[in-house]
């Protein structure tokens, strides 16, 4: 059971205040009677809901592919920047949805939004061991030594050690190197620390993948969509 306002509010009926305005209208019907309160309790399963005449569509969860871009944190609120939620649309942010983990601020690429709280601890929680795939530019050539220095699990400068992560050179000269990195863990600046701790420095860093969902070349920065059926349900056997 849901209350009334929050299922309407949910399908893009406005806020809860929009909603008891239509009520008090008299536009609204629950198994074809008026409703007077917007607080009644209602199942979205067995209720016919009625706006205007037309039966409400209602989703509890919401699962949105973002491709962040420079300078949005990964943040539901804050005080000074532009949010990812910030670049929603009113209906889709009505939702309440959230970022599953965090890309820095100057990271851009792959980022889910869901309202969907199970699945999202299952998806940034270390013992599922969901791969999070990087492509990343450094400021200096990248060697054999440093793919096994991430393969044995690199020493961040606060002590703690990596879980053993993949590194694959695209490309690498004098002038620096074009690589891929994939990680199972989310801690603070983690690519960029790693590499830190190899005397390099990462330069343009972006998420292309996440699990078995990739970024794919549909979305320019700050764009989003809705995941399929097809992705959600990849999503969800992790």
């Amino acid at each position: 059971m849901e209350r009334l306002d929050k299922v309407l509010s949910n399908s893009g009926y406005g806020s809860r205040k929009d909603v008891k305005k239509l009520v008090k209208s008299g536009k609204i019907e629950v198994d074809g009677i008026k409703v007077k309160n917007s607080d009644v309790q209602v199942d979205i399963e067995k209720n016919k809901i009625l706006v205007n005449g037309e039966q409400i569509v209602y989703k509890k969860y919401v699962y949105y592919l973002m491709n962040k871009p420079d300078g949005v944190v990964s943040a539901t609120f804050d005080n000074y920047d532009k949010t990812v939620i910030d670049l929603l649309s009113e209906f889709d942010a009505s939702f309440a949805p959230f970022p599953v983990g965090r890309l820095d601020k100057d990271t851009v690429g792959l980022l889910i939004l869901t309202n969907d709280g199970e699945l999202n601890h299952r998806l940034i929680s270390p013992k599922w061991h969901v791969d999070k795939v990087y492509y990343a530019e450094i400021d200096k050539a990248v060697e054999e030594d440093d793919i096994a220095a991430f393969k044995q699990g690199i020493e961040l400068d606060d002590g703690y050690k990596c879980k053993p992560a993949v590194l694959e050179i695209i490309e690498s000269d004098n002038n620096g190197a074009k690589v891929k990195v994939t990680i199972q863990e989310g801690k603070f600046h983690q690519v960029k620390r790693m590499f830190i701790a190899r005397g390099k420095k990462v330069v343009y860093l972006k998420r292309v993948k996440f699990g078995k969902i990739s970024l794919g070349e549909d979305l320019a920065e700050g764009e989003y969509r809705e995941l399929s059926e097809a992705e959600l349900e990849i999503l969800k056997q992790v």
